[in-house]
């Protein structure tokens, strides 16, 4: 443990040393011999010196996965399944020292980073129970004449992660492609990178050279990723920006693209909701555990104004309840935002809001224990009063802060949650069974929870509008990562 300045607080030692980018089965130096540091959000003390992924790097990397391909696709479909339920084992055996890996080098709560782990490990166990429902179809075409499909994999995939679940998204994104037969690149978070690395040393052994390679750096490698001539199909998760840029260099080389963006996402409180129940289901959908830094956050909470007063004094109670400290403390459910740019973006909102009229209730700035000064912690934020024209209502903070809009009209609510380019989550709060599916049916998202929240292994997760392409987490991702072959045969 290494002591914090001047807090007492002892901070976590990783006892993790880059070795270098996992390339071909083998760790290499970067090939212009650069680095770049990683810092712990929650201090700003450096954690260490990550490889820097250039174009050499990359073109090695795609290269390495290219020959790997040419064994992967050979072997036969349990035995991939086998290397996969592997790696599941590895990852539980791992998931306190990888949880706290990413609470020190990514800022959210340990609890839910675990949780993480958790979930990466059942990901890869699914796809791997799935390898045997890759299935083609025949049809016959008279007599003499046989017409078959096959589904068989891209090559090499790029995988583009962010920040906000660091190792979860380099292993679980991983397994759709693997299972299906394709070698993989991933290139982790720049703002969070040691567990990608880390998830680089747990596929040792388990998988033939080049079939897993993982390099670490910034837009730039991501971008020389994407436009490899060698890359047959893209997987990123990110900001809708970002992902405009990824689409658009894969679309030189037509390539497929999935792509999991951001949010601006709804929960609608109707008049027969029980006002605790309510603003429960508001603060959990807004993922304070990850300081309300995720894409499927319900950041805008659509109260209808018959329960304004009591859903809104019973979210702000919840909001200050809220410990925010140290994430690697077991009882702080608030970390620090993930790097000074994201948290000066954060309080540039917050400044925004007081600017455009909203009433802010609670938090709005850093905590005032002395040990969190030099991190980036925000207060759970929430703002009343608020209209759908403000800037904290229309686009994403990827922070812990909630805009509370009153509503009289059902149209009126209906058309506001649907009037932004975002379409990724929404929640409903009501004990109105019809009024629920409703609601539901026309909503424009593409991930809908009645009366709570919360992911479900095998049920399909992707967003609608700008908010994405493709799904994942089910069955869909899997076969999106091969392409039909039509074989015909007459005899």
């Amino acid at each position: 443990m290494q002591p914090v300045a001047a807090t007492g607080i002892d901070e976590p030692d990783l006892k993790f040393s880059a070795r270098g980018l996992y390339i071909g089965g083998k760790w290499e130096a970067a090939a212009n011999g650069r680095t770049f540091a990683t810092f712990n959000p929650s201090t700003g003390r450096k954690l260490g010196e990550v490889p820097y992924g250039g174009p050499a790097d990359v073109d090695r990397a795609v290269k390495a996965a290219a020959r790997g391909f040419q064994e992967w696709r050979r072997v036969p479909i349990r035995e991939r399944a086998r290397s996969l339920e592997a790696l599941a084992r590895r990852i539980r055996e791992h998931r306190n020292e990888l949880g706290m890996m990413d609470a020190v080098d990514g800022g959210s709560a340990v609890t839910g980073m675990r949780a993480d782990m958790d979930w990466t490990a059942d990901s890869l166990e699914y796809f791997a129970g799935l390898v045997t429902e890759i299935k083609g179809e025949t049809s016959s075409q008279g007599p003499r004449h046989l017409n078959l499909t096959r589904r068989q994999p891209y090559g090499v995939v790029a995988k583009l992660n962010a920040f906000n679940h660091p190792f979860r998204f380099c292993a679980e994104k991983a397994a759709a492609p693997l299972a299906a037969g394709n070698c993989v690149v991933i290139k982790g978070s720049e703002q969070a990178p040691l567990s990608s690395l880390r998830l680089g040393e747990l596929c040792e052994g388990l998988f033939p050279p080049g079939v897993v390679n993982i390099i670490s750096g910034d837009g730039a490698t991501g971008a020389a990723l994407v436009a490899h001539p060698l890359v047959s199909r893209v997987g990123f998760v990110g900001s809708v920006e970002t992902g405009r840029a990824v689409a658009r260099t894969a679309a030189e080389g037509l390539k497929r693209v999935s792509l999991e963006l951001g949010g601006k996402n709804p929960i609608i409180i109707f008049p027969d909701a029980d006002p605790k129940a309510a603003a429960a289901a508001a603060i959990k959908g807004m993922n304070m555990n990850r300081q309300g830094q995720s894409c499927s956050s319900t950041s805008r909470v659509f109260v209808h104004e018959s329960l304004h007063r009591p859903v809104l004094q019973e979210i702000v109670r919840l909001a200050e309840a809220l410990p925010v400290g140290f994430p690697w403390i077991e009882t702080n459910e608030l970390g620090p935002i993930v790097s000074e740019k994201q948290f000066k973006r954060v309080m540039g909102y917050i400044e925004s809001g007081k600017q455009e009229g909203a009433k802010l209730m609670t938090g709005g700035g850093r905590p005032a224990a002395a040990e969190l000064q030099n991190g980036f912690f925000v207060k759970p934020t929430v703002f009343d009063g608020v209209s759908q024209t403000m800037k904290i209502a229309s686009e994403e903070i990827f922070g812990p802060v909630m805009s509370i809009l009153t509503w009289r009209d059902t149209e009126d609510m209906l058309a506001s949650a649907n009037c932004l380019a975002y379409g990724l989550t929404a929640a409903i709060v009501t004990q109105n069974l019809a009024q629920a599916m409703e609601t539901a049916e026309r909503v424009e998202a593409g991930y809908v929870w009645i009366n709570g929240t919360g992911r479900y292994l095998g049920a399909p997760y992707g967003g609608w509008k700008s908010s994405g392409l493709g799904v994942e987490e089910t069955f869909e991702e899997l076969v999106s990562y091969t392409q039909i072959k039509n074989i015909h045969m007459k005899w």
